[in-house]
Formats: C-alpha cells, structure tokens, sequence
C-alpha cells in the first residue's frame, strides 16, 4: 500500500476530492448529487484543459505561464470571426491554429532562441493579452450565436458536447502518454535531456510539440469560455495560467519534469473547482472564496508533502535495512576472542 501511495502522487488529491464532497453531503443530502457532479464538471473543463496542456510543458522541465492571455486572445478571435458572419466549423478551425500558432511561437522562443521558458512566457502573456486588447478595441464582445451556446447545453448525464469532447481528449492524452513510445518521450526529455539525446529523443520536436499542443488545449479552453457564458470580456482568461500549474503540481506534476501523470491534473483541476463550488454552496460571501480556497490547498499540500516524505524514509528504511546493522562493539569482540582462545586451550 505505501509502495502503491508512493507510485501513485494523485490518489491523495483523489482523496481529498472526496472528503471535500462529503462536507455539502454531511450539511444537506438533497445537494450531493449527480447534479453536483455535472455542475462542477461543468465549471472545470476549462481548467482541466488548460491543466493537461501544462502537464505536457512540465513534463519536459519547461513552464508556460502564457495560457491564459493565449486563451483570452483565441476566445477574442474566435467571438470576432462568429460576429462577422463565418461559418462555427471553420471559425473554430481558426482559433484552434491560433492558439497553435501561440503555442509553437512560444517553442520557438525556448528551444530555438534559447530563452528560459520562465522569460519567454512572461514576455508573451503580456504580448497575447496586448494582442487581444488591440483586436477588441477594449470592449467586451457579444452577440455570440446561439449555434456556439447550444454546444455548452447538457445533453444526458449532464454532458455537454463539449463536456464529451474534453472526456475524450482526456483520454486519448492519458493513453498517448502511458502506452505509447511517443508519449514517453516527453517523460524522458524532461528526466535526463542528455541521456534521452544519446538514446536518439527527439528533445526538440518534443519541446516544440509541448508548448503547441499547450497552445491547442488553450484555444479549446477559450471556445469553451465562450460558449458557456455567451460573451468574451477584455480579461478573459487571466489568471488561469496560474490555477492550471497548481492543479498540474496538486495532481503530483514535478515542476522539475519528467514525474506526473495526466489523470493527477486533471484531478487537480476538478478539486480546485470543486472548492470554488462548494463555497458557493455553503453559501459564503464571494470574498471569502480566494482566501479560502488558498487556505485549503496550501493546507492539502503541507500534508500531502508530509505523507510522501514520511513515506519516501520509511521506503527508504526498508531498502537500506540490511546496511544499517549497528557494528559490533570492540569489547564484545575481545571478549568472544578471549573465550575461544580459553576453550581452545581447555581442549588442548
């Protein structure tokens, strides 16, 4: 069980997602529901997709702190191209190459100029959030089509279209990750640059496909936006750099690449959304939320370090027992010379 809670960092944010449902269902029943479950699924896909683009950037030891504004500013583009009369399919196609196109940028300041991720990114957080103003003018924009609102409309289960096709990413992403060679290349660009070099991993490609493929879940993020709310303000996005990084380290995403596992975001994402739901449930004024929500998850991660290195010495006791046997002292030594050489002499 310790070597599986070792293994496996996101069980313990499972854990805490559900200890955290039952505090609604402890206070009222009728509340803790599928309904519930549907309503902050609901509220998560944005993060959770903004989460899994993260985890592939971490992964190979680099940060984007850019997704956000790339969100906002493909949610812009995406709300400019619908008012103007193009067609959703082929406007959603242009957002997604968008976002693309942000992504690779930022791949290209990292592994071809060789600018630290950290820089990059702050540089064009500010650049997107910029671009995005001058293409709105500074307004908010409305009047979205009830084609794109109706894709945020639950269908069964409490499932959207989009709710279904964030699932399915989700999927694919985890099986690409887990069982295919490709997949743990990002694993092992991030763990030993040089040593996966050597052994012929494409450390570049990589990179670059990380920070595109961020860009892509950003887009995504910003269609959802807009489809859920039915408008796009001129700050659409901010922040959400930052709530995706922590569902990515939450989940057990090392910053320092090469550990973690898409279903630990993911996770993430739901708990850190399902605070902000419960809260809202409990009826507290919306000022207590940020405080609160910090408080718990600095609280869940101070115990969460704890358990893992309480667990990491005790694994560590049990490999190294056999090299740890205290030395015989010099006396009893002596002694047992003495008493053999006594009973040697007795025989004689």
């Amino acid at each position: 069980m310790l070597k599986y809670l070792q293994t496996h960092r996101e069980l313990s944010t499972l854990l805490a997602i559900l200890l955290l449902f039952l505090l609604p269902w402890l206070l009222d029943r009728q509340t803790a529901s599928l309904q519930l479950v549907g309503m902050i699924f609901g509220s998560a896909q944005i993060a959770i997709l903004l989460a899994m683009g993260a985890t592939l950037v971490l992964l190979t030891r680099n940060i984007d702190v850019s997704s956000g504004s790339t969100m906002g500013l493909c949610a812009a583009v995406l709300g400019i191209l619908l008012n103007q009369g193009m067609a959703l399919p082929l406007a959603c196609l242009l957002t997604l190459a968008s976002g693309m196109l942000a992504g690779l940028f930022n791949g290209v300041l990292v592994v071809g100029l060789r600018i630290p991720a950290i820089v990059a990114t702050l540089g064009t957080l500010g650049l997107y959030r910029g671009l995005m103003l001058l293409l709105t003018g500074g307004k908010w924009i409305e009047g979205l089509p009830e084609q794109l609102k109706t894709l945020a409309v639950p269908l069964f289960g409490g499932l959207s279209p989009l709710g279904i096709m964030v699932l399915l990413i989700a999927v694919v992403m985890m099986v690409f990750l887990a069982r295919s060679a490709a997949g743990r290349n990002f694993y092992a660009t991030g763990d030993n640059l040089q040593g996966a070099r050597q052994l012929g991993v494409p450390v570049h490609q990589v990179r670059l496909l990380a920070f595109t493929v961020n860009g892509a879940m950003a887009a995504l993020a910003g269609m959802v936006f807009a489809a859920q709310i039915g408008f796009v303000p001129n700050q659409t996005g901010t922040g959400m750099e930052m709530k995706a990084i922590a569902a990515c380290v939450l989940g057990g995403v090392s910053l320092l690449g090469g550990s973690g596992t898409l279903l630990g975001a993911v996770l993430g994402a739901w708990f850190l959304t399902q605070i902000d739901s419960v809260l809202v449930l409990l009826r507290l004024p919306a000022w207590w939320n940020d405080f609160i929500s910090g408080l718990v998850l600095l609280l869940v991660l101070v115990i969460d370090g704890r358990l893992r290195q309480a667990l990491a010495r005790r694994l560590h006791r049990q490999r190294y027992t056999r090299f740890l046997t205290p030395p015989v002292r010099k006396k009893s030594a002596a002694k047992a010379r003495s008493t053999s050489a006594t009973r040697r002499g007795a025989t004689e």
